[in-house]
C-alpha cells in the first residue's frame, strides 16, 4: 500500500509483528507486537493513524492508546471490549483453515487461504501472498488488549462486504456500536486485490477525521 497511499500524500510503514517472526527474535506476543507498533509510532511524524487488518485489530486496539495517535481503522477485523481475546470474540475451535501445531505456533492451510481469503486476488498476487505464508505463536489468540483505545479515538471499521472467510455480517457484529462503518467491496485482503481502490477509502477517512 506505501505507493497508492503516498499518492494522496500518507506516508505509512507495515508494522514486522514479533509474533510473527518477521523480527528475527524467535515469536513473541501480542504484546511484543503492541510494543512494535508503538515504536513505529514513536518514529512517525504525528499525528499517527493505525490501521489493523484482521488479527492487527488486537494490536490496535491497545498501541492506539498512544497520545500521538488520532484515529483507527480496522479492516475485516475485531474490536475487542476490555478482557477480551481473539478466542473469546472469534471461539475457542480452530476454524477450518487454521493448522494449529504442537509447538505453541499455528499455521494456515494454503488451499483455504487461496479460496477464501484470496479468491478475488490475480494469480500472481496470490502466489506471492501463499509464498509469504509462515506459522504465528498461538499466545496472542488468548490474550486481551490492556487498552481499548477504539473507545477514546476516531474508529472506522472497513466491512469487506466479498470476504468469504469472515461474512460481512459477523463483521458487522465483531464492529464496535462507535464505529463508522464503511463497506468495502473487496475481499479479506482488499490491499493485495484493489489497492487503489482501498489507498482512496483510507484517505477519505482520514481527511473526514481530520
Amino acid at each position: 500500500m506505501t505507493e497508492p497511499l503516498a499518492g494522496h500524500g500518507i506516508a505509512s510503514v507495515a508494522v514486522p509483528l514479533p509474533s510473527c517472526g518477521e523480527t528475527g527474535d524467535g515469536l513473541g506476543d501480542l504484546y511484543a507486537d503492541v510494543e512494535a507498533a508503538r515504536q513505529a509510532i514513536a518514529e512517525a511524524e504525528a499525528p499517527v493513524v493505525l490501521c489493523g487488518h484482521s488479527y492487527g485489530g488486537m494490536v490496535i486496539t491497545q498501541a492506539g492508546a498512544d497520545q500521538r495517535v488520532a484515529q483507527l481503522l480496522y479492516v475485516t477485523s475485531m474490536m475487542p471490549e476490555a478482557g477480551q481475546s481473539l478466542t473469546d470474540l472469534a471461539g475457542s475451535q480452530p476454524t477450518p483453515w487454521m493448522d494449529p501445531g504442537d509447538d505453541g505456533t499455528v499455521g494456515v492451510h494454503a488451499d483455504l487461504v487461496r479460496e477464501l481469503f484470496l479468491q478475488d486476488c490475480d494469480e500472481a498476487t496470490v502466489q506471492q501472498a501463499l509464498d509469504r505464508l509462515t506459522r504465528q505463536s498461538a499466545m496472542p489468540f488468548a490474550q486481551p488488549p490492556l487498552h481499548i483505545a477504539w473507545q477514546e479515538k476516531p474508529s472506522t471499521y472497513f466491512v469487506c462486504t466479498e470476504d468469504l472467510a469472515i461474512p460481512a455480517e459477523l463483521q458487522r457484529r465483531r464492529a464496535s456500536a462507535s464505529a463508522r462503518l464503511i463497506d468495502f467491496p473487496s475481499g479479506h485482503h482488499p490491499f493485495l486485490s484493489h489497492p487503489e481502490a482501498f489507498a482512496q477509502s483510507i484517505a477519505a477517512e482520514v481527511d473526514s477525521a481530520t
